[in-house]
Protein backbone atom coordinates (compact mmCIF):
# COMPACT_ATOMS: atom_id res chain seq x y z
CA UNK A 1 0.00 0.00 0.00
CA UNK A 2 1.44 3.34 -1.10
CA UNK A 3 0.58 5.74 1.70
CA UNK A 4 2.20 8.66 -0.14
CA UNK A 5 -0.51 8.41 -2.78
CA UNK A 6 -3.20 8.36 -0.09
CA UNK A 7 -1.80 11.54 1.45
CA UNK A 8 -1.78 13.13 -2.01
CA UNK A 9 -5.43 12.11 -2.50
CA UNK A 10 -6.35 13.85 0.75
CA UNK A 11 -4.53 16.99 -0.39
CA UNK A 12 -6.39 16.94 -3.71
CA UNK A 13 -9.66 16.35 -1.83
CA UNK A 14 -9.13 19.55 0.15
CA UNK A 15 -8.44 21.53 -3.03
CA UNK A 16 -11.57 20.11 -4.69
CA UNK A 17 -13.80 20.83 -1.70
CA UNK A 18 -12.70 24.44 -1.20
CA UNK A 19 -14.98 25.81 -3.99
CA UNK A 20 -17.98 24.52 -2.01
CA UNK A 21 -17.53 27.38 0.45
CA UNK A 22 -18.86 29.64 -2.33
CA UNK A 23 -22.26 27.98 -1.82
CA UNK A 24 -22.35 29.38 1.71
CA UNK A 25 -21.35 32.89 0.73
CA UNK A 26 -24.90 33.84 -0.32
CA UNK A 27 -26.37 32.72 3.01
CA UNK A 28 -23.51 34.36 4.90
CA UNK A 29 -24.03 37.67 3.09
CA UNK A 30 -27.68 37.72 4.19
CA UNK A 31 -26.75 37.01 7.81
CA UNK A 32 -23.91 39.53 7.67
CA UNK A 33 -26.13 42.21 6.16
CA UNK A 34 -28.75 41.79 8.87
CA UNK A 35 -26.07 41.74 11.54
CA UNK A 36 -24.42 44.87 10.13
CA UNK A 37 -27.78 46.67 10.20
CA UNK A 38 -28.34 45.84 13.87
CA UNK A 39 -24.69 46.53 14.72
CA UNK A 40 -24.61 50.00 13.15
CA UNK A 41 -28.16 50.99 14.18
CA UNK A 42 -27.56 50.08 17.82
CA UNK A 43 -24.36 52.13 18.09
CA UNK A 44 -25.71 55.12 16.21
CA UNK A 45 -28.88 55.16 18.31
CA UNK A 46 -26.79 54.81 21.49
CA UNK A 47 -24.58 57.77 20.51
CA UNK A 48 -27.58 59.95 19.56
CA UNK A 49 -29.45 59.12 22.77
CA UNK A 50 -26.44 60.26 24.79
CA UNK A 51 -25.87 63.33 22.61
CA UNK A 52 -22.37 62.07 21.87
CA UNK A 53 -20.46 62.31 18.59
CA UNK A 54 -20.67 59.18 16.44
CA UNK A 55 -17.39 57.25 16.23
CA UNK A 56 -17.30 56.01 12.65
CA UNK A 57 -14.22 53.76 12.89
CA UNK A 58 -15.82 50.92 14.99
CA UNK A 59 -18.74 50.95 12.55
CA UNK A 60 -16.43 49.80 9.76
CA UNK A 61 -15.97 46.38 11.37
CA UNK A 62 -19.08 44.68 9.88
CA UNK A 63 -18.24 46.08 6.43
CA UNK A 64 -14.68 44.71 6.64
CA UNK A 65 -16.05 41.32 7.65
CA UNK A 66 -18.59 41.49 4.84
CA UNK A 67 -15.77 42.14 2.37
CA UNK A 68 -13.98 39.03 3.68
CA UNK A 69 -17.19 37.02 3.24
CA UNK A 70 -17.70 38.16 -0.35
CA UNK A 71 -14.17 37.11 -1.34
CA UNK A 72 -13.74 34.38 1.26
CA UNK A 73 -11.84 31.80 -0.87
CA UNK A 74 -9.34 34.43 -2.01
CA UNK A 75 -8.94 36.87 0.87
CA UNK A 76 -9.30 34.52 3.83
CA UNK A 77 -8.41 30.98 2.73
CA UNK A 78 -5.95 32.09 0.08
CA UNK A 79 -4.07 34.33 2.50
CA UNK A 80 -3.91 31.79 5.34
CA UNK A 81 -2.87 28.94 3.04
CA UNK A 82 -0.23 31.09 1.35
CA UNK A 83 1.26 32.04 4.73
CA UNK A 84 1.14 28.50 6.14
CA UNK A 85 2.27 26.66 3.00
CA UNK A 86 6.02 27.45 3.48
CA UNK A 87 5.81 25.99 7.01
CA UNK A 88 4.32 22.76 5.66
CA UNK A 89 6.91 22.51 2.87
CA UNK A 90 9.79 23.27 5.24
CA UNK A 91 8.74 20.58 7.73
CA UNK A 92 8.20 18.07 4.91
CA UNK A 93 11.67 18.80 3.52
CA UNK A 94 13.20 18.12 6.95
CA UNK A 95 11.40 14.77 7.11
CA UNK A 96 12.40 13.75 3.56
CA UNK A 97 16.07 14.59 4.16
CA UNK A 98 16.08 12.57 7.36
CA UNK A 99 14.43 9.57 5.69
CA UNK A 100 17.09 9.60 2.95
CA UNK A 101 19.80 9.43 5.64
CA UNK A 102 18.08 6.48 7.31
CA UNK A 103 17.73 4.58 4.03
CA UNK A 104 21.44 5.02 3.25
CA UNK A 105 22.45 3.82 6.73
CA UNK A 106 20.07 0.86 6.52
CA UNK A 107 21.68 -0.22 3.25
CA UNK A 108 25.12 0.08 4.82
CA UNK A 109 23.98 -1.98 7.81
CA UNK A 110 22.57 -4.72 5.56
CA UNK A 111 25.89 -4.96 3.70
CA UNK A 112 27.84 -5.18 6.96
CA UNK A 113 25.49 -7.88 8.27
CA UNK A 114 26.14 -9.92 5.12
CA UNK A 115 29.89 -9.48 5.59
CA UNK A 116 29.51 -10.60 9.22
CA UNK A 117 27.79 -13.77 8.06
CA UNK A 118 30.65 -14.37 5.66
CA UNK A 119 33.15 -14.04 8.54
CA UNK A 120 31.05 -16.45 10.56
CA UNK A 121 31.15 -18.96 7.72
CA UNK A 122 27.35 -19.03 7.44
CA UNK A 123 26.68 -16.91 4.37
CA UNK A 124 24.33 -19.67 3.23
CA UNK A 125 21.86 -18.49 5.87
CA UNK A 126 21.24 -15.23 4.00
CA UNK A 127 22.35 -16.03 0.45
CA UNK A 128 20.28 -18.50 -1.62
CA UNK A 129 23.02 -18.99 -4.23
CA UNK A 130 25.60 -19.92 -1.59
CA UNK A 131 23.08 -22.26 0.05
CA UNK A 132 22.28 -24.02 -3.22
CA UNK A 133 25.96 -24.36 -4.05
CA UNK A 134 26.71 -25.87 -0.63
CA UNK A 135 23.91 -28.39 -1.14
CA UNK A 136 25.32 -29.37 -4.53
CA UNK A 137 28.77 -29.88 -3.06
CA UNK A 138 27.51 -32.41 -0.52
CA UNK A 139 27.53 -36.07 -1.40
CA UNK A 140 25.39 -39.01 -0.33
CA UNK A 141 27.63 -39.62 2.68
CA UNK A 142 26.97 -36.10 3.97
CA UNK A 143 23.29 -36.74 4.72
CA UNK A 144 23.65 -35.68 8.37
CA UNK A 145 25.25 -32.36 7.40
CA UNK A 146 22.59 -31.80 4.74
CA UNK A 147 19.79 -32.35 7.27
CA UNK A 148 21.55 -30.16 9.86
CA UNK A 149 22.11 -27.34 7.38
CA UNK A 150 18.58 -27.62 6.02
CA UNK A 151 17.12 -27.52 9.55
CA UNK A 152 19.23 -24.53 10.57
CA UNK A 153 18.32 -22.66 7.38
CA UNK A 154 14.63 -23.52 7.86
CA UNK A 155 14.66 -22.30 11.46
CA UNK A 156 16.48 -19.11 10.43
CA UNK A 157 13.90 -18.47 7.67
CA UNK A 158 11.00 -19.08 10.06
CA UNK A 159 12.40 -16.60 12.60
CA UNK A 160 13.13 -14.07 9.84
CA UNK A 161 9.60 -14.52 8.45
CA UNK A 162 8.02 -14.06 11.87
CA UNK A 163 10.09 -10.94 12.58
CA UNK A 164 9.12 -9.56 9.17
CA UNK A 165 5.42 -10.22 9.81
CA UNK A 166 5.55 -8.43 13.18
CA UNK A 167 7.53 -5.58 11.66
CA UNK A 168 5.11 -5.21 8.72
CA UNK A 169 2.14 -5.27 11.11
CA UNK A 170 3.46 -2.45 13.26
CA UNK A 171 4.59 -0.49 10.19
CA UNK A 172 1.02 -0.79 8.89
CA UNK A 173 -0.34 0.50 12.21
CA UNK A 174 2.23 3.30 12.18
CA UNK A 175 1.21 4.42 8.68
CA UNK A 176 -2.47 3.98 9.58
CA UNK A 177 -2.01 6.34 12.55
CA UNK A 178 -0.44 8.92 10.23
CA UNK A 179 -3.31 8.47 7.76
CA UNK A 180 -5.86 8.88 10.57
CA UNK A 181 -4.36 12.20 11.62
CA UNK A 182 -4.14 13.42 8.02
CA UNK A 183 -7.73 12.33 7.24
CA UNK A 184 -9.13 14.05 10.34
CA UNK A 185 -7.07 17.14 9.53
CA UNK A 186 -8.47 17.27 6.00
CA UNK A 187 -12.03 16.72 7.26
CA UNK A 188 -11.76 19.48 9.87
CA UNK A 189 -10.19 21.92 7.39
CA UNK A 190 -12.89 21.22 4.80
CA UNK A 191 -15.67 21.77 7.34
CA UNK A 192 -14.07 24.98 8.62
CA UNK A 193 -13.53 26.22 5.06
CA UNK A 194 -17.06 25.47 3.86
CA UNK A 195 -18.77 26.92 6.93
CA UNK A 196 -16.22 29.71 7.37
CA UNK A 197 -18.42 32.41 5.76
CA UNK A 198 -21.21 31.53 8.22
CA UNK A 199 -18.81 31.85 11.16
CA UNK A 200 -17.66 35.25 9.87
CA UNK A 201 -21.27 36.37 9.47
CA UNK A 202 -22.20 35.43 13.05
CA UNK A 203 -19.12 37.24 14.37
CA UNK A 204 -20.78 40.56 13.42
CA UNK A 205 -23.54 40.07 16.02
CA UNK A 206 -22.95 41.27 19.55
CA UNK A 207 -22.00 38.38 21.80
CA UNK A 208 -20.53 36.36 18.92
CA UNK A 209 -17.44 38.49 18.23
CA UNK A 210 -15.15 35.72 19.51
CA UNK A 211 -16.40 33.44 16.73
CA UNK A 212 -14.04 35.13 14.27
CA UNK A 213 -10.88 34.67 16.35
CA UNK A 214 -11.91 31.15 17.35
CA UNK A 215 -12.36 30.17 13.69
CA UNK A 216 -8.97 31.62 12.73
CA UNK A 217 -7.10 29.97 15.61
CA UNK A 218 -8.74 26.60 15.08
CA UNK A 219 -8.12 26.64 11.34
CA UNK A 220 -4.45 27.54 11.81
CA UNK A 221 -4.01 25.04 14.66
CA UNK A 222 -5.48 22.18 12.62
CA UNK A 223 -3.48 23.27 9.57
CA UNK A 224 -0.34 22.85 11.69
CA UNK A 225 -1.09 19.17 12.32
CA UNK A 226 0.70 18.19 9.11
CA UNK A 227 4.01 20.03 9.76
CA UNK A 228 3.99 18.84 13.39
CA UNK A 229 3.50 15.26 12.15
CA UNK A 230 6.39 15.68 9.69
CA UNK A 231 8.65 17.02 12.44
CA UNK A 232 7.65 14.12 14.68
CA UNK A 233 8.50 11.67 11.87
CA UNK A 234 11.84 13.42 11.42
CA UNK A 235 12.58 13.01 15.15
CA UNK A 236 11.78 9.29 14.97
CA UNK A 237 13.96 8.97 11.88
CA UNK A 238 16.79 10.73 13.71
CA UNK A 239 16.51 8.28 16.60
CA UNK A 240 16.54 5.40 14.11
CA UNK A 241 19.59 6.95 12.45
CA UNK A 242 21.42 7.02 15.79
CA UNK A 243 20.49 3.39 16.39
CA UNK A 244 21.74 2.40 12.92
CA UNK A 245 25.00 4.23 13.52
CA UNK A 246 25.47 2.26 16.75
CA UNK A 247 24.72 -1.00 14.93
CA UNK A 248 27.12 -0.12 12.12
CA UNK A 249 29.86 0.62 14.65
CA UNK A 250 29.29 -2.80 16.23
CA UNK A 251 29.22 -4.59 12.88
CA UNK A 252 32.57 -3.07 11.95
CA UNK A 253 34.09 -5.10 14.80
CA UNK A 254 35.35 -8.37 13.22
CA UNK A 255 34.42 -10.37 16.33
CA UNK A 256 30.78 -9.17 16.43
CA UNK A 257 28.04 -11.48 15.12
CA UNK A 258 24.56 -9.91 14.60
CA UNK A 259 21.51 -11.56 16.12
CA UNK A 260 19.07 -10.24 13.48
CA UNK A 261 16.63 -8.89 16.07
CA UNK A 262 14.17 -6.08 15.19
CA UNK A 263 12.84 -5.64 18.73
CA UNK A 264 14.16 -2.12 19.19
CA UNK A 265 12.78 -1.00 15.84
CA UNK A 266 9.34 -2.39 16.73
CA UNK A 267 9.38 -0.50 20.04
CA UNK A 268 10.01 2.74 18.19
CA UNK A 269 7.09 1.95 15.88
CA UNK A 270 4.87 1.55 18.95
CA UNK A 271 6.15 4.85 20.32
CA UNK A 272 5.44 6.47 16.96
CA UNK A 273 1.88 5.11 16.86
CA UNK A 274 1.16 6.57 20.30
CA UNK A 275 2.99 9.80 19.52
CA UNK A 276 0.94 10.51 16.40
CA UNK A 277 -2.19 10.90 18.50
CA UNK A 278 -0.55 13.63 20.58
CA UNK A 279 -0.07 15.83 17.50
CA UNK A 280 -3.36 17.78 18.02
CA UNK A 281 -2.22 18.65 21.55
CA UNK A 282 1.21 19.82 20.35
CA UNK A 283 -0.36 21.92 17.59
CA UNK A 284 -2.62 23.49 20.24
CA UNK A 285 0.49 24.58 22.16
CA UNK A 286 1.65 26.56 19.11
CA UNK A 287 -1.70 28.26 18.48
CA UNK A 288 -4.13 28.51 21.38
CA UNK A 289 -7.36 27.46 19.71
CA UNK A 290 -9.44 26.80 22.79
CA UNK A 291 -9.74 23.13 21.82
CA UNK A 292 -11.41 21.39 18.90
CA UNK A 293 -14.43 19.95 20.64
CA UNK A 294 -14.12 16.69 22.56
CA UNK A 295 -11.61 15.28 20.07
CA UNK A 296 -8.53 16.54 21.90
CA UNK A 297 -9.48 15.01 25.24
CA UNK A 298 -10.54 11.76 23.57
CA UNK A 299 -7.21 11.53 21.76
CA UNK A 300 -5.28 12.17 24.96
CA UNK A 301 -7.24 9.46 26.81
CA UNK A 302 -6.70 7.00 23.96
CA UNK A 303 -2.98 7.76 23.85
CA UNK A 304 -2.72 7.30 27.62
CA UNK A 305 -4.45 3.90 27.49
CA UNK A 306 -2.33 2.82 24.54
CA UNK A 307 0.76 3.99 26.38
CA UNK A 308 -0.13 1.79 29.35
CA UNK A 309 -0.58 -1.25 27.10
CA UNK A 310 2.56 -0.57 25.10
CA UNK A 311 4.57 0.01 28.25
CA UNK A 312 4.60 -3.70 28.99
CA UNK A 313 5.81 -4.44 25.47
CA UNK A 314 8.42 -1.69 25.41
CA UNK A 315 9.77 -2.33 28.89
CA UNK A 316 11.54 -5.54 27.92
CA UNK A 317 13.83 -3.74 25.49
CA UNK A 318 13.94 -0.23 26.94
CA UNK A 319 17.28 -0.97 28.57
CA UNK A 320 18.65 -2.09 25.23
CA UNK A 321 17.51 1.15 23.59
CA UNK A 322 19.09 3.34 26.26
CA UNK A 323 22.28 1.31 26.25
CA UNK A 324 22.73 1.62 22.52
CA UNK A 325 22.01 5.33 22.44
CA UNK A 326 24.49 5.95 25.25
CA UNK A 327 27.08 3.72 23.61
CA UNK A 328 27.19 1.23 26.49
Amino acid sequence: MNFDNLHQILQNLYQNMIPLCSDMIGVAKGLAGLGALFYVAYRVWQALSRAEPIDVFPLLRPFAIGLCIMFFPTIVLGTINAVMSPIVKGAHTIMENQIVNVEALQQQKDNLEYEARLREGKAWLVDDEVYDQKMKDFGITDAAEIVSMWGERLWYDIKAWFREVIRDFFELLFNAAAMTIDTLRTFFLVVLAILGPIAFAFSIYDGFQATLTQWLTRYISIYLWLPVADIFSAVLSKIQELMLQQDIALLQDPSYIPDGSNGVYIVFLIIGIIGYFTIPTVAGWIIQSGGAGAYGSAVNKTASKAGGIAGGVAGSVAGNVGGRLLGK
